[in-house]
């Protein structure tokens, strides 16, 4: 389907209100057309009657042939003098001209904005709703770019071209039937040049179209030097790259300005183009016009009439052939809109999908391969087997590029696995909702992820609706409540972007108390602390200690603390498990690949909190003032 008739659907819920816009739009065009044919009554019957040939004027027969002769002849009785009816009639018109302007923009603009705004809704979710790979495979400025600067651009093209499509339209429609009926031959002779200018305009729309989808690209492209340079913004003063980046941005900007210019400049032939063909048809006009004068085949007045009717009649096929470049560059806006919104994310539910029940009895892993990419390179992850019952510790260990971070992904769906299965209490994973897989699980990764927003609201963010004696429990279980307390505004302290005015201790342990308040059977977790200072991380190893209580654990293991603690232990090694056990079943074979990690001092040996938590903590949990799971997408670290 094409985009512009595609991006036409989204108008259908509100068609009463395009409707209405419409019928303003016939109004104005309306009274524009009867104010242009008072020109001739003004000349022939109000300023010079005496030059008038016999009979009535062109406007008096038009009206008659609208309203009948009977009504006509009433109302001039009724009005009496000409000077009054036509001085009544230019001031009836201009309000009923007026008022269909005013209500036909501000509806169209109404129309434009409710289309565009259940747009931009639907866009986003769609992308919030797309897989992890989704986000690999699109930058964040892009993704930006197509939500912001693709939208605005259809949002112009809706609230503002459409309109003076139709307004425009409907006058021109009306205005050339003022023409015929004035003169037939005189208005041929104008609109001749007409069929000449339709050719030019759909090639340079065609090159609007190319050029403007190239600029959205670089403006995408131009999004995401910004966001990086932004969001990366301790590393470029860090390494003083300032002036790179400034480089970086300035040569995409001058790609954007090139592209941008080379719209214009195309979009800059159309107003002379329209004078050229203009030129000609006035020209011909008074070519021919004056010989009918001369012959007496018409008047001053009518003549008049006709060429006023023409004038005006310009600006509306002006506005009409900038319309073909703007739909144009409103057609790559939408081509990028709908290629985003027709991508379908790998991971989605099956038609026979089904809740997921509580964990019971096991996480089983059945020979999972995966790739991220399926056509090229080599697995990731090859004929991983091993079984986690419920409410162990599972300790995942290997070198970097082992595999242990993709292999937790694969438990909430964040990928689907290549071949194998991934079994809770039997039932294949893919076979239930992920609504419901992803609200049995909580996550706390290394790399903490918060929101411009209030501690409070940070840690509610999987439970909305959850009490402030319930996030206040969390957050002391999690050691973070003195901390809080001790802010000025306290848990109503917004915290910046990503949680920037709060210390590494100090968002893992919200990142904690927000995996407490969420309370989730199973829970994903990277321990690493190696960025902290000592108090802190002892007091975020005694938080995940408490998070860990009463529940499956996959916890990509740093600590040797940690693996000692642990119930099974998985080693993996270039995707495969080499080996599973407990640390001193495994530490017993000298010659296994968890003695050489362990003699490598692998693992940090510095003394860690204990395994028990906190009295105070505990006892929260023991009472219930960390809530039951709460139905939430999912838990926010990524």
């Amino acid at each position: 389907m094409h985009p512009v008739a595609r991006l036409a659907w989204y108008g259908i819920p509100h068609r009463w209100r395009f409707g209405g816009a419409v019928a303003a739009m016939g109004v104005y065009a309306a009274a524009s057309v009867a104010l242009v044919a008072l020109i001739d009554p003004i000349f022939n019957d109000v300023l010079r009657p005496e030059d008038a040939r016999g009979g009535d004027s062109q406007f008096w027969v038009i009206a008659a042939m609208l309203l009948g002769d009977a009504a006509v002849a009433e109302l001039r009785v009724a009005l009496g003098s000409e000077f009054r009816i036509i001085a009544g009639m230019i001031l009836g018109f201009g309000l009923a001209k007026g008022l269909g302007n005013y209500f036909s923009v501000f509806l169209m603009a109404d129309v434009g904005q409710r289309v565009v705004r259940d747009l931009r809704n639907e866009l986003f979710r769609h992308i919030v709703g797309q897989s992890v790979g989704f986000f690999a495979r699109n930058t964040t400025g892009g993704l930006m770019s197509r939500m912001m600067h693709d939208v605005m651009r259809i949002q112009q093209v809706v609230t503002v071209t459409l309109g003076d499509l139709l307004r425009e339209t409907i006058t021109v429609v009306g205005l050339a039937a003022l023409l015929c009926v004035l003169d037939a031959r005189l208005a041929l002779v104008a609109i001749s040049c007409a069929p000449l200018i339709v050719y030019p305009l759909v090639r340079l729309g065609q090159r609007v179209r190319r050029n403007t989808y190239r600029g959205q690209e670089e403006l995408g492209r131009l999004s995401h030097v910004t966001a990086e340079a932004f969001t990366g913004h301790r590393i470029v003063k860090a390494f003083a790259a300032e002036a790179f980046e400034t480089g970086r941005f300035a040569r995409t900007s001058e790609q954007v300005y090139r592209i941008a210019m080379k719209v214009t400049s195309t979009l800059s032939v159309l107003p002379p183009l329209m004078e050229w063909f203009g030129a000609f048809a006035v020209v011909g006009v008074l070519w021919y016009g004056s010989s009918r004068i001369a012959g007496g085949e018409m008047t001053a007045g009518e003549f008049t009439t006709f060429v006023a009717a023409l004038l005006v009649m310009y600006g509306p096929v002006k506005k009409l052939s900038r319309v073909n470049a703007n739909i144009e560059q409103a057609r790559a806006a939408a081509e990028r809109v709908f290629e985003m919104l027709d991508a379908r994310s790998e991971v989605r539910d099956r038609p026979s999908a089904r809740p997921l029940a509580p964990l019971r009895s096991a996480i089983s892993f059945r020979d999972v391969s995966f790739a991220y990419d399926r056509t090229v390179g080599d697995p990731v992850l090859r004929g991983v087997s091993f079984e986690v019952a419920a409410g162990q510790v599972a300790a995942l260990v290997g070198l970097s590029g082992a595999g242990k971070t993709t292999l937790v992904n694969l438990v909430p769906r964040f990928y689907d696995v290549t071949s194998g299965a991934i079994l809770i209490d039997g039932v294949d994973v893919r076979d239930v909702t992920l609504g419901s897989l992803r609200e049995n699980i909580g996550i706390v990764t290394q790399d903490t992820v918060l929101f411009d927003d209030t501690i409070a609201h940070n840690i509610a963010y999987a439970a909305p609706d959850a009490a402030p004696v319930m996030i206040e429990a969390a957050a002391r279980a999690a050691h973070a409540h003195e901390f809080i307390a001790a802010l000025p505004s306290g848990y109503g302290t917004t915290i910046g972007e990503r949680g920037q005015r709060l210390s590494g201790g100090q968002r893992q342990r919200i990142a904690i108390a927000r995996a407490l308040l969420r309370n989730a059977p199973i829970l994903i977790l990277d321990e690493a602390t190696s960025a902290l200072d000592a108090e802190s991380e002892l007091l975020v190893q005694d938080a995940l200690a408490q998070l860990m209580l009463n529940r499956t654990v996959f916890v990509i293991a740093h600590r040797l603390s940690t693996v000692r603690r642990a119930d099974v232990i998985i080693v993996l090694e270039d995707g495969r498990v080499r080996e599973t056990g407990r640390h001193e079943e495994l530490l017993a074979d000298p010659d296994s690949h968890y003695a050489r990690l362990y003699a490598m001092q692998f693992f940090d040996r510095t003394p860690a909190a204990a395994a028990p938590a906190s009295p105070a903590g505990a006892a929260a949990l023991a009472v219930g003032a960390v809530p039951a799971q709460v139905p939430v997408a999912a838990d926010g670290e990524r």
